[in-house]
């Protein structure tokens, strides 16, 4: 089920810089399901449909729904400026940092965000990841404002050989960092995967026994 009261999601304050993003670019915004692959989207017009469309997980905690929403009007504005003059683009490429950086910019220098936040914004603009846990600094700052106080150990935690297992289920062995992802590998078919560092996990003294 999505729903779409999203303005009810963003911090105090933010609607008047976010509503008019929205309304100048003919945006409809609705709140999905958590999803563990991502945390928004954004679909152009096409198909029938004359408005751009974004979804955003109805799970995040403000400053993390602001700056997913904020990352996918970039989106919006990118393929507005780019539609007539190229046929493909990067979909974060340096005009999508620019345009996500423009639009990111007056929420954090308006004062009305936490000092950890808007020091995490500022630095995260200089240039912007694809994916907000890519940039460590600004997913932990974004983590302090969870509802739920997640107390588990994160995968960089852990020592190279240890046994977890992930929300999904799947249990792993921990081999060996590779940069901000960790190589690990599945226990039930011993398939390589690169887990983020700053996935929380189960540990479990030893893997669980087939039956």
């Amino acid at each position: 089920m999505v729903r779409d009261d999203w303005a009810s999601r963003l911090p105090a304050g933010l609607l008047p810089h976010v509503a008019p993003l929205i309304a100048a670019h003919r945006v409809t915004v609705r709140l999905s399901r958590p999803r563990r692959s991502k945390l928004g989207d954004h679909r152009p017009p096409g198909r029938g449909v004359p408005h751009h469309r974004i979804t955003v997980n109805e799970n995040l905690n403000p400053y993390a729904f602001l700056t997913t929403l904020l990352h996918e009007i970039a989106h919006v504005t990118t393929w507005e400026k780019l539609r007539y003059r190229v046929r493909r683009y990067p979909p974060h490429g340096k005009e999508w940092k620019r345009e996500f950086a423009r639009i990111l910019e007056p929420a954090v220098a308006g004062g009305m965000l936490p000092d950890d936040i808007t020091a995490a914004l500022a630095a995260y603009m200089q240039n912007p990841a694809a994916a907000s846990c890519s940039d460590r600094g600004l997913m932990l700052a974004l983590a302090r404002y969870d509802r739920e106080l997640d107390d588990r150990p994160r995968v960089e935690d852990l020592e190279a050989g240890a046994v977890f297992r992930v929300g999904n289920g799947l249990v792993f062995r921990l081999h060996q960092r590779l940069r901000s992802r960790y190589q690990c590998y599945e226990i039930a078919s011993g398939r390589e995967y690169r887990v983020h560092g700053l996935c929380r996990v189960e540990p479990l003294l030893e893997p669980p026994r087939r039956r």
